[in-house]
This record gives structure tokens, sequence and C-alpha cells, in this order.
């Protein structure tokens, strides 16, 4: 059962308090339901492995399940074992077992806004999520089973932590036609995704302390890593040009690291102009500093064809290039990549051989395989036009809702839009409003570092999985149901 040791870390028994066994069981596996660490229809151990694995008699489990199941917070089926019962009251926030968890103390959530419980279809509006329903799913299976079919013995031994050579080198055939990007299957590095990634470069490269220019507002998972890996966050401010790179220069010329996303700025949805991108270029070659380069939804751009990449002006090898799946594919691939400069392969090989037994090597040959025919180019022009078409929608059924109590930023590319309403209410506010509707609506705010002028509120709104203008319409009229509070 995939839960069942996420549970019993919190059931383990005070036999020093006067509270029953019994009763001890019953609480913490109640607290383990009702803060979903079980879920609705999760399968739990049987009275006899759960009296084993906690050294008492199965009666004292067995009573622990009665008194849970006349409750309803589980139910019994027989031979097909005790699940959790599928109608529960709403989670609660309190305490698992003899420990608390006070969410307020946090400074930052580690929890990305994209993320989604186990087993649960992406909510509307859910932001970072390809269209699910126009993935070929019947061509990916067949590519799959075919690679199933030719496992080896080998095949099943560990892979090369830096990854699955076929795949390296069909990323890199791909950059150079796509972005503009030269560069060897050595110089490819294959990771778990974005965080990954950044995670990987900063442990390598950076020391614990440093400075790293961050944009702002910025992509959360950015500034998560930096701050757990020690480093220091530095926020440079983002306008309609992008990044501004003379505010990083006169704040923190001596940061070791840039993180930007050049392409498509998130959240903003700028790019960072040519001038901007000459000038970053130039203070790392200067300082000795590195700037990765995480291309942000750079294949979706709905006027004129994709930008070059920053790393494909980079002629001093200081830029890192950093690409994902999760976005032209589908998430739960949990597959990235980076670009190198030459002189540090040897560098990363060392890392990667050190920390990483590298990602799973069918996944990474399922994906190799869909490139190198060209299923992957195409499914990037679909792609392209058809979140033309359902942006387009969202845009007219937000003006059918709203009228002029809204303004929409549209920019060249991207797959999420933002909303700014007239509203007085915060959008914090008004993004709470929405997720008690089930619209996973996010607030501009929530990505900026620090306090924010009334001009930088807005709903940040994905569109990529709406489906039709009729579901547009709809789901904007519940959006409006649901901020009128």
């Amino acid at each position: 059962m995939n839960t069942q040791h996420n549970y019993l870390d919190v059931l383990q028994l005070d036999r020093g308090r006067r509270v029953p066994l019994h009763r001890q069981i019953y609480e913490r596996m109640r607290s383990a339901i009702e803060q979903r660490m079980l879920q609705p229809g999760d399968r739990v151990a049987s009275a006899r492995a759960l009296a084993s694995e906690l050294g008492v008699a199965r009666s004292t489990v067995e009573a622990a399940y009665q008194q849970l199941t006349g409750e309803g917070y589980l139910v019994a089926r027989g031979q097909a074992g005790t699940v959790v019962s599928a109608h529960l009251p709403p989670p609660v926030s309190h305490a698992v077992g003899p420990r608390t968890v006070d969410r307020r103390s946090r400074k930052h959530s580690s929890a990305s806004p994209n993320a989604l419980p186990q087993g649960t279809a992406p909510p509307p509006f859910q932001l970072g999520t390809p269209a699910l329903d126009a993935f070929p799913r019947k061509l990916w299976t067949r590519l799959a089973a075919r690679r199933l079919r030719m496992t080896s013995t080998a095949d099943m031994f560990y892979g090369d932590p830096c990854g699955y050579g076929p795949l390296r080198q069909a990323i890199a055939t791909y950059l150079l036609v796509s972005r503009g990007i030269a560069c060897r299957p050595e110089q490819v590095f294959v990771t778990a995704g974005y965080r990954a990634s950044l995670a990987f470069v900063v442990r390598t490269l950076l020391k614990p302390g440093e400075r790293v220019w961050t944009e702002y507002p910025c992509y959360p998972p950015t500034r998560d890593v930096l701050e757990h890996a020690g480093n220091r966050p530095v926020a440079v401010p983002v306008d309609s040009e992008g990044m501004l790179v003379a505010h990083g220069i006169r704040h923190a010329p001596k940061a070791r690291m840039a993180v930007v996303t050049p392409s498509h700025q998130a959240p903003l949805g700028v790019s960072l102009t040519l001038p901007r991108r000459l000038q970053l270029l130039d203070w790392a070659s200067r300082t000795n500093a590195w700037i990765v380069e995480d291309d942000y939804d750079g294949e979706y751009r709905y006027s004129g064809a994709p930008l070059p990449a920053l790393k494909s002006l980079d002629a001093h090898d200081r830029v890192i290039y950093a690409g994902s799946f999760s976005k032209t594919l589908y998430p739960g691939l949990a597959l990235g990549y980076l670009v190198v400069p030459e002189r540090l392969i040897d560098t990363c090989n060392e890392a990667a051989r050190t920390w990483s037994n590298g990602c799973p090597q069918i996944t990474q040959a399922t994906v190799a395989d869909f490139m190198s025919v060209g299923h992957f180019s195409r499914h990037l022009k679909k792609m392209r036009l058809l979140y033309a078409r359902r942006r387009a929608m969202l845009v007219a059924g937000l003006a059918a809702a709203f009228g002029e109590k809204v303004r929409v930023d549209l920019t060249s590319g991207g797959m999420h839009l933002i909303a700014r309403f007239t509203s007085r209410t915060g959008d914090r506010e008004l993004a709470r409003r929405a997720q008690q509707a089930g619209l996973n609506a996010q607030p501009l705010s929530g990505r900026y570092a620090a306090r924010h002028s009334h001009s930088d509120k807005g709903l940040l709104l994905g569109f990529t999985n709406i489906a039709s203008a009729e579901e547009a319409m709809r789901l904007c009229m519940r959006l409006r149901d649901a901020l009128k509070g």
C-alpha cells in the first residue's frame, strides 16, 4: 500500500501515557485521515499487520478500527480489506499525533502552486499544466510498450547518472534547430525537472551565503531552492523589457549567479530585450558570474517564431540553459535537462555521479524515441495553435463576464494570462474566493518577495486545459460569482 509507511510514523505509541493503546491508535489514525495523510479510498493495513508493526495485540488494533468504522472514518469491505471512507469532512489543520504544524511560521511555502494531490485532475485555471486532453496518449503508449518489450537485462541496471545517451543527443539536436543553441550531447545533463536542475547547479557551483540575482516578481520555486541551499537571493525588478540588469549591477555587482526567464518572464510574460541580454552577458563575463537561463514557456509564442535562447548569444560560456518536459509533454514525466558550458562538463560529470543514480532509463528512452522521429516538434506546433485558440476563448469569456471591470495582460506567448480587476479587494483575497469555488486562480502579488504596489496585483489564470468556448464562458461566470464574495 503506497501510503502505509507515510502514516505509520505518526502511529508510534507512547507506552508511558495513561491513555489506553487502542485509544492512541484510534486518535492518531483519525488525525492521519483528517490531515489526508490517508486519502479517501486508501486501503489501511490489516489488523494483524498493524498489530505486528506496533507490537500490540491484534484485539487492540481491532478495537481502534471498530471505533473508526463506527464513526464513519473507515469502511470494512470483507476480503477486499478496510479502506478510508469516501465521505469525509473537509481536511483540518490541527495536530497530527503529538506534533503540531505551524504553517504561518514559514516564510515561503515550499509547495509549488502547481502541485496537486496524487490522482487529482487539475482544477480550472491551473497554471503550468499542458493540455492533457491533447496529449497523444495512443502514440506514447505504443512507444513506451515497444521500449518495455525491448528491455534487456542490461537495461534493468543503473543507467548513466548524467542521462540516457540517445536522449542527450536528441535534446542537443532539438535545441540547435529550435532554440539556436549549438552544444554537444556531453554538455546535456538530464535531471528530475527544474527544481532538480537548479539545485544541481547551485550545489555544484556556489558556496552557501553567496548572492544570486532573481527576478522580481519571481517563479516561487527559484527562491525556495536558493534559500534552502543557504544562498542569498537578490530581488532585481522586472519591467516591460525584462530584468533591470542595471539595478542588479548597482545593488549586488559581485553576485555569483543570476537566474532569469528571458523568453517569457515568469509570471509577467515579458521578454528580455536584446540590449539587456547583452548587458547581462557582459556583466557575467566581467565578474565571472554564472547565468541560469530558465526557458520558461519558451516554446509557446503566438506572434512570430520563438525567440532565440539567451545561450545562443553567449560568447563567453557563462550561461547554463535549463529546460523541462513538464510543460511540453506532461508534468508526471518529472524530466528536465541542463546544457552546461564546455568548461563545466567534467565538474558536472563528477557531481552527477556523486549525488545521483539518474532518472528512470525507460522513461528517458521513450522521450528519446518521441523526439528522434519528429513527434516532439509536431506536437509543439500543434500545441502552439491550440493554445492560441484557447487563450482567445478565455479572453472572450472574461470580457463577457466582467466587461470593463477587467483588464487582461496579453503577451506574445506563455500558458497563462494576467487578469486585473477594478475591485478594491486585494488579489490574495480574490484568489482565495476563487479557490473556494474550485477555481485555481493564483494572486500575482504572491510572486513578489516583499511589499508591492497596487499595479502589481491581479489573478494568474491558466488557459491550456479549457476545451471550448462554452467551457470558457461557464468558468468565467463561476469566477464572477465567486469574486463577488
